[in-house]
Parts: C-alpha cells; sequence; structure tokens
C-alpha cells in the first residue's frame, strides 16, 4: 500500500510539474536581471535593427529552434525595421554565459539602441513577439 501511495505522490508532482513548465515554456516577459544590458553589433556579429532586433540562441541538435527560426523570421518580414539574428549557443560560450542562456532556443528583444526589453524561453508564438515588439519599438 505504501509503494502505491508514494507511486501516486509522484505522479502528482510530475503533472504539476508539468502544467507549470509548459505554461512558462515559450512565454516572452521581462527578467529583472537584464535590465539596462546593451547588445551591439560586435556581441551579435550583425548589424541591429532599425526599430528592433529579434535575437535567437540556437543549438545543433534542438528541435524547436527550427520553428523558432521560421517565427522570428516571419515577424521580422512583416514588422520594417526589425532584424533576426540567430546565434550558435555553442559557439558563443561567453556570451551565453554573461546572459545567463540556461536553455535552447532563448529569444530576446532589443530595442534600437540595443536594450535587451524581453526574454522567452522555449518555441514563443508569433503574436507574443510581435507584443513584445511593442515596447521595444
Amino acid at each position: 500500500m505504501n509503494g502505491l501511495v508514494v507511486c501516486v505522490l509522484v505522479l502528482a508532482a510530475a503533472s504539476v510539474y508539468g502544467v507549470l513548465h509548459r505554461r512558462r515554456s515559450g512565454r516572452v516577459r521581462v527578467r529583472g536581471r537584464d535590465g539596462g544590458r546593451l547588445l551591439g553589433a560586435a556581441e551579435l556579429g550583425e548589424a541591429l535593427g532599425e526599430r528592433a532586433t529579434l535575437v535567437q540562441f540556437s543549438s545543433a541538435f534542438c528541435a524547436p529552434c527550427r520553428a523558432t527560426r521560421r517565427v522570428l523570421g516571419e515577424v521580422a518580414g512583416l514588422v520594417p525595421g526589425v532584424s533576426h539574428v540567430e546565434i550558435d549557443a555553442e559557439d558563443h560560450l561567453d556570451l551565453v554565459r554573461d546572459l545567463g542562456i540556461l536553455k535552447t532556443p532563448t529569444v530576446l528583444v532589443l530595442d534600437a539602441g540595443g536594450r535587451i526589453v524581453r526574454r522567452a524561453t522555449g518555441q514563443p508564438r508569433k503574436a507574443d513577439v510581435i507584443a513584445a515588439l511593442g515596447e521595444a519599438v
């Protein structure tokens, strides 16, 4: 009987964790540690967009990174002055550590000056990215 109780408790805890993880993944939000942090063309390897820049940290083995690349490319094509920069996390470990990137894909929304205004961990939805650009522009 004790084994059954333990099994039910583990399943309940795993379910709660799964629901919370799914709700948080891909959400574009402000993160306190990003406040005031600037990224420039030297760090990104490409020029910033006129109005905003979508920076995507990816890795070769990341399946959601391909879908995120497509979403961010579409958004950059829809909104004038917005560019999309994809950075291979494995090739830029110092930058990844400095920014606290823990998983891929991670998307940073930068304003025209390169200041980080929003961050999404996981695959973001197109509508959320467009809404986050409203604060960057």
